[in-house]
């Protein structure tokens, strides 16, 4: 299925004439007062289709709203203390119509003509459709209004209708303001219906219930019938009910429909540019869903359901399938380097980022060599049900503490193709359900790697074990879902990070910027620190665990050693920056920041005093701290031949890894020996460093008694004698 904003980009290229509904909510403040910054934004938006060529025609609420508001003003100016003390009577709705008709239209017209814009209006009332001459000639003045550029203003003449209480009624070719703008979109030819709500489109529940979630494309065989509406608009005589009827009953007659907010002062025109906002109606919605496609909540929930089945499966079991994806990778290599050469030509051809495509690509061996950590997954020790404590808390009562999966995990990454294999096989060791959202960058290989994995899940566990979200559009609705997804664990950007974080109640576990350090001490052995410092930033410029700054000390400069690690990085092909220091020592250009993750073949340059210095600069700046998300230092290592100069560095830094004369790239999930990795952690809790296996997991206790009560600790002797082998 096309996401939301692919479908309305479809239709909207065509779109000619606009019918724009605003109701009494977009119009008037809670006071009952008109919104007079709200109309405004209107009107511009109608003023810049209007100067575009669109032919607009606006269909409005709020006279009885805005006449209820005045006449109440004039009553009160008007009433003695006696008067006031009195039962109030309800103001009899025509009456409002009357008088706020004309301050409706008194305002519309003035903010057109601020905007050189001519507007018109026009009343109808529900027998006036009765006449057939009339509905011709209301179709002639729209197309002759149209064809001066004015703007024709539709209403409900309120004032004079039949009906008893036209605010309540529902009777009649029409009943409202939205059932109308329907009506009118069908009379007079119109391409598109833009209904106006006060809330960002229609939910599956009351939009305000955390748990409901909007729907972007409305189905009328999946979801008629399937949503619980909230409580009528606080004024109107509308709401979201009166909108889907009037939407289903346009789009159904062929004219697309969209409901999305009116308090956005932009949204008309983001709709008319394709942009994915609101819920859009269409008559051929159903062929764009596939049968059997599930929505963001049915995916986690069933995800969970097949967790739930794959960890009562056996050890061997689930190595088996861990077994059968590694040779389903390799049988389909070709395929998958297809698909993913497709989607890297794709990349380069929308100008994207030469790190970005060098993390897309599947270089020759990637597919045999996840095949290899899948065959290293399946043989390692079974890690669910372990016991990590055993305690004998009183003769006969015996306490377990064992490993257990988290449930159902969230992830979300970019660029890497690999990391779908790797995160699902995790997942499957360790029983845990998984949601998947990879980049768009990245589709292809996603979709054909996904494909290969599931095939190879047996059916008493379920292919939903492992669901693929293709819609960034889903990505809002499942972070909402922190009562069936236990973990959400971001690869990516640190904006991506910090998005997520601020987005959602669920745990989050993962880690943005990787500033990683390389400290060069006065001791370095030489021709080692060049191997080391060659390959932190040279093996695979665009991984997490690059160097991104290299520390020297001081007495380098004297030495010549660092000029001579500065050459080697050149010729290797290494942009080289430098902190204050380094720039005007070296004469290379100063770094525009510290806290800069190149993702390429740059890195940042800096001399500092000792030890000391250098770990006082990692603290500072291999760290990223905001208001809504704090990561901490990635991997950082020191190439020294000082035992106490390494053993301080070693433990006075708060990196997530450090490192004794090694490169930063072993900071890795397979070379770690955990067979793959979900993730790099930087948080301070649950999991550090390359996430496997055990970072998947969490713990329960369990007992094992004969018939023991507490009874107010009565009779109960506590020995707690540890058992644990």
């Amino acid at each position: 299925m096309g996401s939301n904003a692919d479908l309305t980009r479809a239709f909207v290229k065509d779109v000619k004439r606009v019918i724009v509904k605003v109701g009494t909510a977009i119009v008037t403040q809670a006071d009952g007062r008109l919104a007079l910054g709200r109309l405004g934004a209107l009107c511009e938006q109608i003023q810049e289709l209007n100067s575009e060529g669109y032919e607009v025609i606006l269909v409005t609420s709020g006279a009885v709203g805005a006449g209820r508001q005045r006449l109440r003003y004039r009553r009160l100016v008007n009433s003695s203390f006696a008067d006031l003390q009195k039962p109030q009577h309800e103001l009899d709705g025509k009456a409002c119509a009357a008088v706020g008709q004309n301050s409706l239209m008194a305002l519309y017209d003035s903010l057109f003509s601020q905007l050189d814009v001519t507007s018109a209006q026009l009343l109808v009332t529900d027998n006036d459709f009765r006449d057939p001459d009339f509905r011709k000639q209301l179709s002639e003045t729209v197309k002759s209004l149209l064809s001066l550029k004015v703007i024709p203003i539709l209403n409900e003449n309120d004032a004079v209708s039949t009906r008893k209480a036209p605010y309540e009624d529902s009777s009649g070719i029409f009943w409202d303001n939205d059932s109308l703008a329907a009506l009118l979109a069908l009379e007079l030819k119109a391409d598109l219906l833009v209904l106006l709500s006060d809330v960002e489109g229609l939910y599956s529940g009351p939009p305000s219930d955390p748990k409901s979630k909007l729907i972007h494309t409305y189905v009328k065989e999946r979801h008629e019938g399937a949503i619980t509406f909230g409580n009528k608009s606080r004024v109107g005589r509308g709401g979201m009910t009166a909108k889907v009827k009037a939407a289903v009953y346009a789009a159904y007659a062929g004219i697309p429909v969209v409901i999305t907010s009116g308090f956005a002062g932009d949204n008309i025109i983001r709709v008319l540019n394709g942009e994915s906002i609101g819920t859009l109606f269409h008559r051929d919605a159903n062929q764009w869903a596939p049968a059997g496609e599930i929505g963001a909540h049915e995916m986690a929930v069933a995800a969970r359901e097949c967790s739930r089945r794959l960890q009562v499966v056996s050890s061997k079991d689930r190595s088996k399938i861990l077994l059968d994806i590694a040779d389903a990778l390799k049988e389909n290599e070709n395929l998958i380097l297809a698909e993913n050469a497709a989607d890297v030509a794709a990349a380069q051809q929308a100008g994207y980022e030469k790190s970005l495509i060098s993390r897309l690509a599947l270089k020759p061996g990637k597919v045999s060599g996840l095949a290899n950590s899948l065959h290293m997954l399946a043989n390692m020790e079974e890690p669910i049900g372990q016991v990590l404590k055993r305690t004998e808390l009183a003769e006969g009562l015996i306490l377990e503490k064992t490993t257990s999966p988290l449930g159902v995990l969230l992830i979300i990454f970019e660029s890497r193709p690999e990391a779908l294999v790797q995160i699902a096989s995790l997942a499957i060791r360790s029983g845990n359900g998984l949601l998947l959202k990879g980049g768009k960058e990245a589709k292809r290989s996603n979709a054909i790697l996904h494909k290969i994995i599931t095939s190879s899940i047996p059916e008493n566990i379920g292919k939903k074990l492992i669901g693929l979200v293709t819609s960034r559009e889903d990505i809002p609705e499942l972070l909402k879902l922190d009562d069936v997804i236990d973990l959400v664990i971001p690869r990516g950007s640190n904006k991506l990070v910090s998005q997520i974080k601020a987005s959602t109640k669920i745990p989050v576990l993962g880690h943005a910027d990787g500033i990683c350090h390389v400290y060069v001490d006065k001791s370095a052995d030489k021709d080692m620190a060049k191997q080391i410092v060659l390959d932190a930033k040279t093996d695979y410029p665009a991984a997490c665990n690059a160097m991104e700054t290299l520390l020297v000390h001081k007495d380098l400069v004297q030495t010549g050693l660092v000029n001579e690690l500065i050459v080697e990085l050149q010729i290797k092909g290494v942009t080289l920056y430098g902190g204050p220091r380094a720039s005007s020592l070296l004469n290379i250009p100063e770094a525009r920041s510290f806290h800069h993750e190149y993702s390429s073949l740059a890195c940042t340059v800096e001399i500092v005093d000792d030890v000391h210095a250098a770990i006082d600069h990692i603290h500072r700046h291999g760290r990223h701290v905001s208001l809504i998300v704090s990561v901490f230092a990635h991997t950082d290592s020191i190439v020294t031949d000082d035992h106490d100069v390494a053993e301080l560095f070693l433990h006075q830094l708060d990196s997530a890894a450090v490192f004794h004369n090694a490169s930063t790239r072993f900071s890795d999930g397979y070379r770690f020996g955990l067979g793959a990795e979900v993730g790099i952690s930087t948080s301070r809790i649950h999991a550090r460093g390359p996430v496997g296996v055990e970072g998947l997991l969490t713990t329960r206790w369990v007992a094992r008694g004969n018939g023991q009560v507490v009874n107010g600790d009565v009779g109960i002797v506590y020995t707690h004698k540890d058992l644990t082998v």
